[in-house]
């Protein structure tokens, strides 16, 4: 998905889950506005500052960051780009960094990855069609897996990082309602 400043309709099968991103979203625009404001020769508004210390106390303790190992970082911004449609920023010849993938992040180059660490989950309102990008783009498929709620399947990149993207299914619950 990518950055277009336009508000996208996403649909929700848990009301509490589109209320949390909206609110997340909603706080993370509040700094921006603030400095557009100020920078149209505009005063911001009295609760502005406010707001942005709400944003930012909001990011306390959540994940900010992402960093993945990776020998080739040519090919991980190829396979991602590809497969997800990620943007990259070029930091010298051994780090990339990476938007566009909810969290932002970076790869390290020259260096391998390690198996068993932290397992990095993406979400995708279409499970197929985001595991043929995966393939197309060179990714190898090692794992599916139903639950309650949900499937997922797991990927390994050309750099060997093992990713897993996962969807919402109905429950039969949600589809009597």
């Amino acid at each position: 998905m990518r950055k277009t400043g336009r508000l996208q309709a996403v649909p929700f099968a848990n009301l509490e889950r589109a209320r949390m991103v909206f609110r997340t979203r909603l706080l993370a625009a509040l700094p921006i506005v603030a400095v557009a404001l100020a920078g149209c020769g505009e005063e911001p508004a009295a609760g502005a500052a406010a707001n942005e210390d709400v944003a930012m106390k909001d990011k306390n303790n959540h994940i900010d960051y992402v960093e993945f190992a990776a020998q080739d970082l040519g090919a991980v911004k190829t396979f991602y780009g590809q497969a997800f449609g990620w943007e990259f920023q070029d930091w010298g010849p051994d780090y990339v960094s990476f938007s566009g993938a909810g969290v932002e992040g970076g790869f390290r180059g020259g260096e391998t990855p390690v198996a068993g660490g932290a397992l990095v989950i993406l979400y995708a309102d279409d499970l197929e069609a985001s595991e043929a990008k995966v393939v197309a783009a060179g990714g190898e498929i090692t794992e599916h897996h139903e639950f309650p709620g949900g499937r997922r399947f797991h990927f390994r990149d050309p750099a060997g990082n093992v990713l897993g993207v996962w969807t919402e299914v109905e429950t039969s619950d949600e589809a009597a309602q």
